[in-house]
C-alpha cells in the first residue's frame, strides 16, 4: 500500500531547494542531528511508485512518532504511536489499518538513539557536492527494506527521503522548510481505531 511506503524526486524539484556547494556530512554529523531533532512540523510532498504526487503536512515527535496529514481529496492520516504505524483511509472500507514500527525503514530514524556508524547498518553513503545520502537498513532484518535520506549542510538539514519497501516499490517524501523545537502534544500521535486492530507482531 502507498502509504505504507511513506517514507524518487524529480531531479530538478529537488535542486530548486538546494544549496549550490556543500561537503559530504559524516555518519557522525547526521546522527547528531537526527538524535537532536526532537519535535519538528512542515509540509510534504510524497511522489509514490506510480507516479502520482500527494501532499501533506507532517509532525514529527521523536522517539517514535510521526503523524501524516494528507490534503484533499484523499484526506488519509498516518499516524507512528511510538509502536504501531496506522493508516486511515476513509475511502476504504476495511478501517484502521495497523503495521508494527520496527518492521518498517521509518523507525530507523524515529529511534530513541540513531546511531548511523552501526555495523551493517549504513549501504550507502555519499554526495553530489549539494546535499549528502545515506542509505541505511536494519542490520537484524534487511528484508523490511531500506531507506534513503538526503541532507544538506550548514546547518544539517533533512530534505527527502525515500522508502524501499520488501515489494521493490519506491515512495518518496520531499520535506518542506521544517519548523523545530516546538511543543507538540501526545494527543497528535494516537491511532483512530486502534483498539479494533489485530496486529501481527
Amino acid at each position: 500500500m502507498k502509504y505504507m511506503r511513506i517514507l524518487t524526486v524529480p531531479a530538478v524539484m529537488l535542486a530548486m531547494t538546494l544549496p549550490v556547494a556543500a561537503q559530504q556530512l559524516s555518519l557522525g554529523q547526521i546522527s547528531g542531528y537526527l538524535n537532536g531533532l526532537k519535535t519538528a512540523q512542515g509540509a510534504f510532498t510524497q511522489i509514490n511508485d506510480d507516479g502520482t504526487i500527494s501532499t501533506g503536512r507532517i509532525l514529527i515527535k521523536r522517539p517514535g512518532r510521526v503523524r501524516f496529514e494528507y490534503d484533499p481529496p484523499e484526506k488519509t492520516l498516518v499516524v507512528a504511536d511510538g509502536d504501531t504505524v496506522g493508516i486511515v483511509d476513509p475511502k476504504s472500507n476495511t478501517g484502521t489499518e495497523a503495521y508494527p514500527l520496527h518492521r518498517t525503514p521509518l523507525k530507523i530514524i524515529l529511534a530513541r538513539n540513531v546511531d548511523l556508524t552501526r555495523e551493517r547498518m549504513v549501504t550507502g553513503h555519499s554526495s553530489d557536492g549539494k546535499s549528502t545520502t545515506v542509505r541505511a537498513q536494519d542490520p537484524d532484518n534487511p528484508e523490511y527494506g531500506s531507506i534513503e535520506l538526503v541532507f544538506t549542510g550548514d546547518p544539517v538539514e533533512l530534505r527527502q527521503w525515500v522508502i524501499n519497501d520488501s515489494g521493490g516499490s519506491r515512495t518518496t517524501v520531499v520535506l518542506g522548510d521544517l519548523k523545530t523545537g516546538m511543543r507538540l502534544d501526545d494527543e497528535s500521535f494516537v491511532i483512530p481505531g486502534k483498539d479494533r486492530v489485530v496486529i501481527d507482531r
